[in-house]
């Protein structure tokens, strides 16, 4: 949400956490996943400067997908864990079509409800339409990925942020533009996986994570990654305090370059599965 305010030398007083929101440093219990080496691929940073000044400049009352397409060769956080499609009917054998999926809920353009990290989180089918319908705001931090994989969101580039486009707005879903999008078609590059056994691309740094939460109180954050946790994190400290304090995530989102700054809004049309920890979701944006 774009404000009129003028740019801030000072954090004001945050707000309070909602109740029942735990904001903490635990670690999650989760492991980091094996992967396979390969050699890091940096993102091309030709394209960064005229993305930026399109984001700048952004065409009033448009529209935007900001969903990837889902198939078998969209790249999953852990190999083996691609969607799998099966036949299902067809014109000639029922008179019908539809086809047959094989999937986790954390495949391609997805969300992460608070159930993910925490076990007395709510399920994907709780979250609320004034949830999923929010307000955005694109932080791009495309030109340091370009050559740094495990660059993060901080608290700095936030208030840098805020000082160009004014303050961000409370119950916003802020969404991380680091160009990894560019990368899909290639699995290795888009995962980042490396010789040490790590995974390596951009995402949230805690820090930046509780910021927003408890100085914003913002609803969710996105990324163009696989995680909203940088690639090399082994406790998704991220994931912990955001689904901690009830937010959500969405994961693999598209076309982030063409969103404006400020301004836009996203609608999360997730998958409402029974008990679910998330799900494939179609995001659009419209300003």
């Amino acid at each position: 949400m774009c404000t009129d305010i003028p740019p801030q030398t000072t954090d004001p007083a945050g707000a309070a956490p909602a109740p029942g929101a735990r904001i903490t440093r635990r670690t999650a219990l989760l492991g980091s996943a094996g992967v396979a080496t390969t050699g890091l691929l940096g993102v091309s940073s030709a394209p960064l400067a005229a993305a930026d000044a399109r984001r700048s400049r952004p065409r009033r009352h448009d529209h935007l997908d900001l969903t990837h397409t889902l198939g078998e060769d969209f790249p999953a956080f852990t190999p083996g864990e691609e969607a799998v499609r099966r036949p299902g009917n067809t014109f000639a054998a029922d008179g019908y079509y539809q086809q047959r999926w094989d999937i986790y809920e954390h495949t391609g353009t997805h969300v992460d409800a608070p159930a993910h990290f925490n076990p007395d989180g709510r399920y994907v089918s709780e979250l609320t339409p004034q949830e999923l319908l929010v307000p955005a705001v694109v932080v791009s931090i495309a030109r340091r990925a370009a050559t740094d994989p495990d660059t993060v969101v901080t608290v700095a580039d936030l208030r840098e942020h805020e000082r160009r486009h004014g303050r961000i707005g409370d119950g916003s879903a802020v969404l991380m533009y680091s160009g990894w999008g560019s990368k899909v078609p290639d699995p290795d590059a888009y995962r980042g996986a490396g010789t040490d056994g790590a995974l390596h691309f951009p995402g949230f740094g805690a820090d930046a994570c509780e910021w927003l939460i408890r100085r914003r109180r913002i609803r969710a954050l996105g990324v163009d990654t696989l995680s909203i946790d940088p690639g090399n994190s082994t406790t998704f400290e991220t994931h912990t305090i955001l689904n901690g304090a009830e937010r959500y995530g969405i994961e693999n989102l598209a076309n982030l370059h063409r969103l404006p700054a400020c301004g836009a809004r996203i609608s999360v049309g997730v998958i409402p599965f029974k008990q679910g920890s998330g799900g494939p979701a179609k995001v659009l944006a419209s300003w």
